[in-house]
């Protein structure tokens, strides 16, 4: 079966579009003959006309729109199997950027930074961390490539994905005698050290008190994790924070680590703007944050 000739099916694209077999001609560098040919050509190849003339106008007839449609998918298809080829042929390269705030940046990305840096080392990834409003900012101004938040997340040029769910846990000094009940009603009462008002993460942690009626004024509002933890650690009060932050052993150290109850958890998701071009790196790079979901 004779396949379809891709440049007979960019010529007629281009006929259509500019609505003569001359101007079609120049576009692609041909002779205005050699056009017509093309066209004829495939005419013959799917045995239907798909060119008419209205007075001095050219227009597809149904068959000929009917083809424009499958033409735009086969245009993506092409490309997109360019983009993986070039990657096999000259490795994946390039700079990413990416926005996080900075529990993930400590606590999620470094292992997958990691394996990409050894598989791809002409892979550039940069990561920026910074507020949830700030990093979105930056996507929508293509400052970043994309972004890894906590949702709700959005703007009206952004495409939000969620990828994973992450439990909050309370942390207390490991020399505290006995840990109390952890409901909003029994912490309410006890020095809370927690994230600086405006991030994402303090809201959520707001809202699960709110859900019982409480506001907290905490005693120290940190933009920091690790700073959160540390005074944790010195018995200067307690925290709420993602359970991310404490999974390994040696990021837990001085503390003590207990569930909430009821359950809090929050969801990071991907943020990319609706519009943008995933290259080869980028394409790489969603793929290894992807993984994580599994």
């Amino acid at each position: 079966m004779q396949r379809l000739n891709l440049n007979h099916l960019q010529t007629f694209a281009q006929v259509i579009q500019h609505g003569s077999f001359t101007a079609a001609a120049e576009r692609q560098g041909l002779t205005q003959p050699a056009v017509s040919l093309q066209i004829r050509q495939l005419e013959t190849r799917l045995n239907l006309k798909l060119i008419e003339r209205v007075g001095k106008r050219i227009k597809p007839t149904s068959a000929g729109s009917t083809l424009l449609e499958h033409i735009g998918r086969i245009d993506a298809a092409v490309e997109d199997a360019l983009l993986d080829l070039s990657s096999h042929a000259q490795g994946i390269a390039g700079k990413v950027a990416i926005g996080t705030g900075a529990t993930a940046c400590i606590h999620l990305l470094p292992p997958i930074l990691q394996t990409l840096r050894r598989e791809f080392p002409a892979l550039d990834v940069r990561v920026s961390t910074g507020n949830t409003d700030g990093i979105l900012r930056a996507v929508e101004e293509n400052r970043l490539d994309l972004a890894l938040v906590t949702l709700p997340a959005g703007g009206r040029s952004l495409s939000v994905s969620p990828l994973l769910q992450d439990e909050f846990v309370a942390i207390f000094s490991d020399e505290l005698a006995e840990v109390p009940r952890l409901t909003p009603e029994s912490l309410a009462s006890l020095p809370l050290v927690v994230f600086e008002a405006g991030s994402g993460t303090r809201l959520l942690i707001d809202e699960w008190y709110l859900q019982a009626g409480l506001r907290v004024k905490p005693v120290m509002e940190l933009g920091s994790i690790e700073a959160i933890k540390e005074m944790v650690a010195a018995g200067l009060g307690y925290s709420i924070v993602p359970a991310m932050s404490v999974a390994a052993t040696h990021h837990r150290r001085g503390l003590r680590v207990a569930t909430l109850q009821p359950p809090l958890s929050r969801t990071l998701g991907i943020v990319l703007r609706q519009d943008k071009p995933l290259g080869a790196a980028l394409r790489q790079v969603l793929g290894a944050l992807q993984a994580l979901a599994h």
